[in-house]
């Protein structure tokens, strides 16, 4: 596991207070770079079943990023970037509840 930088941390925060969801393609990107950025072990991922498209688009997004070799600090650069992005686009509230996160 890498160590997350400050930035990093506080990113992960903010991403939850978004005013609207974004669309799977930013969260699929989202997701790949926090994985990376954490430095979790791709190696070690189960792989999903073949119909389990969820998790098989979250996977891949990993892998890619995976692929392309890209080190966790960047990843966590990359991180902080695209949250700062996602404020913009779809609205930030520092005050917002954060949602409960559903399993699966």
């Amino acid at each position: 596991m890498a160590t997350p930088s400050p930035a990093f941390v506080k990113a992960q925060e903010e991403s939850k207070k978004l005013t609207s969801k974004p669309t799977t393609d930013d969260l699929l990107e989202l997701y790949a770079l926090y994985k990376v950025g954490n430095g979790e072990d791709f190696s070690k991922a189960e792989k999903p079943g073949v119909f389990d498209l969820k998790n098989k688009y979250k996977y891949q997004a990993w892998q890619k990023l995976v692929d392309e070799g890209l080190s966790a600090e960047d990843a966590q650069e990359r991180y902080v970037k695209k949250v700062e992005e996602l404020k913009e686009k779809y609205g930030f509230d520092a005050n917002k509840e954060p949602e409960a996160v559903r399993s699966s």
